[in-house]
């Protein structure tokens, strides 16, 4: 069985993508690395062709149209599996997340054979750097309302630096997973948890992107407020939110 798969969604990162994928690389040279590319028109996608041919630890999957982060990790997750991986790696493009966390990160989920471990913000020890008051506060608001209407004990549930073992993932597709960015975040984390998965956090430093446009939006949050809220009052009625989510 292969170590881990890096899943980088990219959608006009042509500013990062190079940076971005050599510190993977050289943080985790055993890794290899799938850019999910969804046609973005400022030239990433030939960008990481081109990164691609010089290293055979590097893959692209090209789709036609801008479809989503969710369905972006989702195709991820299916190459991972089919490759015969043991772990897959959500990591964000743009640089906000440090790369050179991610061998302790793989090395925790080794040793203490977790199914999830999550670089968290908002745990002890967990930092944002360079974000307005605005985004902090939306993001531990969020947070706090998706772990009391689900019944989480994950601190950092829309967190985007994960390690999943593969095998975690058996069944969820796009058959049972809808989501989309800030909330498939929080469904995955919560799919995993509730099956009984084995979760942990550490802290990591988040540093707000330097280059491109975040593709957070007021769509996304909204998306999360209202999955989030059924899925919360459906628990709370006694029926099965993750059998409809």
């Amino acid at each position: 069985m292969k170590g881990a798969l890096v899943v980088v969604p990219t959608y006009n990162e042509a500013a990062s993508i190079r940076t971005i994928t050599a510190r993977i690389r050289d943080a985790v040279p055993d890794a290899d690395v799938l850019i999910v590319d969804d046609a973005s028109p400022d030239g990433t996608g030939a960008i990481a062709d081109e990164l691609a041919a010089g290293d055979p630890g590097i893959a692209v999957l090209h789709r036609p149209l801008k479809s989503g982060l969710g369905s972006a990790y989702l195709d991820g997750f299916a190459r991972a599996r089919t490759g015969g991986y043991r772990y897959v790696v959500e990591i964000d493009a743009d640089g906000s997340h440090d790369p050179l966390e991610l061998p302790a990160m793989l090395a925790l989920a080794e040793s203490e054979q977790l199914d999830l471990v999550i670089g968290s913000r908002w745990v002890p020890g967990g930092a944002v750097v360079n974000w307005p008051w605005s985004r902090r506060f939306i993001s531990r608001t969020g947070n706090r309302y998706a772990r009391s209407m689900l019944g989480s004990r994950t601190r950092d549930i829309t967190a985007g630096f994960r390690v999943y073992r593969v095998s975690a993932l058996d069944g969820l597709d796009r058959a049972v997973v809808s989501s989309q960015g800030y909330c498939f975040q929080v469904e995955l984390a919560w799919r995993v948890e509730s099956a009984g998965g084995r979760v942990r956090e550490v802290p990591i430093q988040f540093v707000e992107r330097v280059s491109g446009r975040s593709k957070m939006g007021p769509g996304i949050v909204a998306e999360a407020l209202w999955r989030v809220t059924v899925w919360g009052v459906a628990r709370r009625l006694g029926r099965s939110p993750l059998r409809d989510a």
